[in-house]
């Protein structure tokens, strides 16, 4: 490699710490730091975003829909931001071949790689779809980029410590076994699924990219300029579809969850509902602590908020739209089915453990 690429190839990989890091201290390292001082004190991060101070959620309308997508964006603006450079910088700033060799492979070394990751970033499931669209174009495997969606919000360390101090630790004790097993083992039986030829496609890949990387300065586009396009490309295909998608769900809280308090208890059937409904349904980083602790509050059942405490925060509508070209149907169908399996059984185990 000579001087002249070295130089270039040094500028990026520090523009891209730089907003890695810079970003996720602004957007979500320092601000958790506080909250979780007031998380300790007050034993609440907030008032519930699913319906605020009422005791349900409001019916569809206009005015829920966007009142819901205005307090939702309040809320993620930033980290989508974040996530869209992010998403972006992978593809145009870091070596064509890096993520491929690090992630791509499909054994579960890439899975584990991605899934620790994942911890630091902190993002919602929506702010990290940009992020895991970035590493599926740059050839990470299936599995190791649905452990990075995942673990992200499900493995998030401030989320833990707010819902210790808010909804106690036996929850955060729940959270972290099944969350470790949906993360790992989800992003496993994913690559498990990647057939031979593919395998044998991706390693093909991995070496085409390695000689991509290999390249002279003289051949290689300018990289800041390609990051803008690529940003500006990636917003102006997730955005919109995404902004829709939050005004409908805003919109259908009160079909999703139609009624709270003590009717619901701990039967099967409302732990199913719940779990889908969590599944579906969008919230902000750690939004999932102060719905559940307004649930509870107006006395529902631990079985469903067991089950909306694993399938509230993985994924949504919204995030399987945002990451649909980067996956197979199939892969995305299955994910979304074992979240929905994995949040009967932390409603199950809520039950069984007398929350």
């Amino acid at each position: 490699m000579n001087s002249t690429r070295q130089a270039d190839m040094t500028m990026r990989w520090m523009v891209f710490l730089a907003v890695a890091v810079i970003g996720l201290f602004y957007v979500k390292w320092f601000p958790y730091y506080n909250k979780a001082f007031l998380a300790a004190e007050h034993h609440s991060i907030g008032n519930s975003i699913l319906m605020g101070t009422s005791s349900a959620a409001p019916a569809p309308s206009w005015d829920a829909a966007l009142n819901y997508a205005l307090a939702y964006g309040k809320a993620i603006w930033q980290a989508m931001v974040l996530g869209l450079l992010l998403g972006s910088a992978i593809q145009a700033l870091l070596p064509a071949d890096w993520i491929a060799r690090l992630l791509g492979r499909t054994g579960f070394g890439s899975v584990a790689t991605a899934g620790i990751l994942s911890v630091p970033s902190m993002m919602c499931t929506c702010c990290a779809a940009p992020v895991v669209v970035g590493l599926r174009a740059r050839e990470a495997s299936p599995g190791a980029a649905i452990a990075f969606w995942l673990g992200n919000t499900v493995l998030n360390p401030a989320t833990m410590v707010f819902m210790g101090f808010v909804l106690g630790w036996n929850w955060v004790a729940l959270r972290v076994v099944l969350g470790i097993l949906m993360v790992f083992g989800l992003g496993y039986l994913v690559n498990l699924m990647v057939t031979p030829k593919e395998a044998e496609a991706a390693e093909a890949r991995i070496a085409e990219l390695t000689a991509k990387s290999a390249m002279t300065d003289s051949d290689t586009p300018n990289a800041f300029l390609r990051w803008l396009e690529i940003l500006t490309r990636m917003a102006i295909r997730l955005i919109p579809e995404y902004i829709i998608l939050v005004l409908a769900l805003g919109a259908a809280r009160a079909f999703l969850f139609p009624e709270i308090g003590p009717a619901i208890g701990n039967e099967i059937w409302w732990i199913v509902a719940f779990a889908v409904a969590g599944m579906l349904f969008v919230i902000p980083t750690a939004g999932e602590v102060p719905i559940i602790q307004a649930m509870l509050a107006l006395g529902m059942g631990v079985g469903p908020a067991g089950a909306l405490l694993l399938t509230l925060p993985p994924v949504s509508l919204p995030s399987l739209a945002m990451v649909g070209g980067s996956f197979r149907l199939k892969t995305l169908l299955f994910v979304s089915a074992s979240v929905v399996l994995f949040g009967i059984a932390g409603g199950l185990l809520a039950v069984a453990l007398k929350f």
